[in-house]
């Protein structure tokens, strides 16, 4: 899942990017321009007309993401997440997702989310973190992260345990083309009342409409 985040980031910067000229790149770069700091990170990290260099591309991102470039504190939080060009390091990794997804990167507050899912002997388990950045991805529309929330409400994992709210979720992700969740719907609706089943179609209608709303502003 966070292999497709991070796809769906680079796919983002190549249509921002458009065939970048390393050389103006770099001279912006220098100058502290932040979103030529980015795209150079970047240019480095694929490989993307200069030798791939990972040293170099934390080097750069770090630039960026410390003037508060969304982007490249996603990528950096990535790259300390994965080892590369850093020292593996969930603690910065957290940091770095955290910085971004406040700022409303929603690839980041997913990775924020299942870190805190997850846990491990740097980044302590918290259902209640993961659950609420879950929400923040979820409410942007971000079908993997509702499939994640809504999964929580079935298991009462940081947030109260509640059917029809999970199932509701579930509703929302498979209308955004999760392909998966199909399958653990039909799986759920055998187990559920009538009304509970009502109730999250319901709801399910109701969250569509407020996301669609916030987008809209």
């Amino acid at each position: 899942m966070k292999q497709i985040s991070f796809l769906l980031a680079a796919i983002a910067l190549l249509l921002l990017c458009g065939g970048c000229d390393f050389r103006t790149t770099r001279e912006k770069a220098e100058q502290g321009d932040a979103e030529a700091q980015f795209r150079l990170g970047w240019m480095y990290y694929k490989g993307d007309g200069v030798p791939q260099n990972y040293g170099e591309a934390a080097k750069w991102l770090r630039k960026a993401a410390e003037q508060g470039n969304a982007g490249a504190q996603f990528t950096l939080g990535f790259m300390y997440e994965n080892g590369n060009g850093v020292p593996e390091d969930d603690v910065e990794a957290v940091k770095w997702y955290r910085k971004a997804a406040e700022q409303g990167d929603a690839m980041a507050q997913y990775n924020l989310g299942e870190m805190y899912r997850i846990g491990g002997e740097d980044v302590p388990q918290d259902f209640v973190e993961a659950a609420k950045w879950w929400r923040k991805a979820a409410e942007q529309g971000d079908a993997k992260a509702q499939v994640k929330l809504g999964a929580m409400y079935l298991l009462g994992e940081g947030v109260p345990e509640d059917y029809a709210e999970g199932y509701a979720w579930f509703l929302l992700a498979k209308a955004n083309g999760h392909e998966e969740v199909g399958e653990w719907i039909s799986d759920l609706e055998k187990s559920l009342t009538a009304e509970q089943m009502e109730k999250g179609q319901a709801r399910a209608a109701e969250l569509h409409r407020l996301i669609e709303q916030k987008s809209a502003k």
